[in-house]
Order: C-alpha cells, then sequence, then structure tokens
C-alpha cells in the first residue's frame, strides 16, 4: 500500500515537472522576435505626445538657480504640469488615441533633467486602459521612464516608456515628443529589457 501511494506521488511529481517545463519553454523570448502586437505577453507602438506651452502645460513653480528659462532648459526646482493630447502620427491633426497627464521637477542645474511622473490614459488599437510612470527625463535626448502601474487592459503590466524630442525648437509654444510604449506581461515581464539611455 506505502509502495502504491508513493508511486502516484512520484508520477504527480513528474507530471507537474513536464508541466512546469513546458510552461518555462513556452515563455522563452526566442520564438517571438519581432512581435509588435498584443498577444497577451507583450506589446510595442509609438504615439507622440502634443504639447502647447500655455494652454496643455504650465510651469506653476519657478526655479531657483542654475539655468533660466528656454525651449529646452528650466531653472533647478521648476515645477511644470501637463495634459496633453497623444496621436498616432506626429501631425497635431492626426487621430487622438490617449492622453498624458503629470508633473516634473527639474532636478539638475544646467535646466535639462527632471524627475518626471505621469498616467497615460489610451484607447488605441482596441485596448483600454491607463499606464503610470515615473522616472528621470531629459530634455533634449531620449529617455526611459519604468511603468509602475497599470488599468484595464494594461493592469499588470511593466515595462517602459521612452520619450524623445521630435523637434526641439517650439514652433510658436507647441513642441512634439514621440513615446514610445514598450509593455510586458506575465510570464514574460521578467524579459523585459532594462533601460540603455
Amino acid at each position: 500500500m506505502a509502495a502504491a501511494g508513493s508511486s502516484k506521488t512520484a508520477n504527480l511529481l513528474l507530471c507537474l515537472t513536464m508541466i512546469s517545463f513546458v510552461q518555462l519553454a513556452q515563455s522563452s523570448p526566442s520564438g517571438d522576435k519581432g512581435i509588435k502586437g498584443f498577444h497577451g505577453k507583450k506589446l510595442s507602438f509609438t504615439l507622440y505626445q502634443q504639447e502647447t506651452i500655455n494652454k496643455t502645460s504650465y510651469m506653476v513653480v519657478g526655479g531657483v538657480a542654475g539655468a533660466g528659462v528656454s525651449e529646452t532648459t528650466t531653472p533647478f526646482g521648476t515645477v511644470y504640469v501637463f495634459r496633453d493630447d497623444l496621436t498616432v502620427r506626429a501631425e497635431r491633426s492626426s487621430r487622438v488615441a490617449g492622453v498624458v497627464e503629470g508633473t516634473s521637477v527639474t532636478t539638475s542645474f544646467d535646466g535639462l533633467r527632471s524627475l518626471s511622473l505621469g498616467k497615460i490614459t489610451l484607447d488605441h488599437r482596441g485596448h483600454r486602459g491607463s499606464v503610470s510612470v515615473l522616472g528621470g527625463t531629459h530634455n533634449t535626448r531620449p529617455s526611459d521612464c519604468p511603468v509602475v502601474g497599470g488599468t484595464g487592459d494594461f493592469g499588470y503590466a511593466v515595462g517602459y516608456v521612452r520619450t524623445s524630442p521630435v523637434n526641439l525648437r517650439a514652433r510658436g509654444s507647441s513642441v512634439t515628443f514621440k513615446v514610445e510604449f514598450h509593455l510586458y506581461w506575465p510570464p514574460y515581464a521578467h524579459y523585459a529589457p532594462t533601460s540603455k539611455h
């Protein structure tokens, strides 16, 4: 009787080991090179942030030292708030796919670096929800902000959002930023690449 019980236990352990092995093999990223859509594993897409100074974005606290206010710099300690549309192309007239709202605080004396946080609400490619980000940004170079939360179709997502300026000099009072989303879900979450910028 004891031998039969240990045999059943051994078979159960073998079966569980095989299931774990199959799941691990299925979660390997090698078979998914180049996937650019939502497959329950990862999602990559690009939108464009359309910012208009003193209309969709405002400096609410002036900084105290360092660089002055220019198209690319703000003094150390400047607090900036924004609520900008996200469009599918760089042109302002293209379809709106979401909105990004948040704040940034200038954290370098050269006026180029900030600590930024934002909530990005999306309705794009049949997916609805929001992504929250928190991290450092650079005004003139690409910057990666880690994803720290999500809702709706983006619940449990991890990864990063890369922002980079499309035009460094504002046309009138308008500036456009390229926003690249790199999102991952379990079991692929642990394959999310780390930032290189």
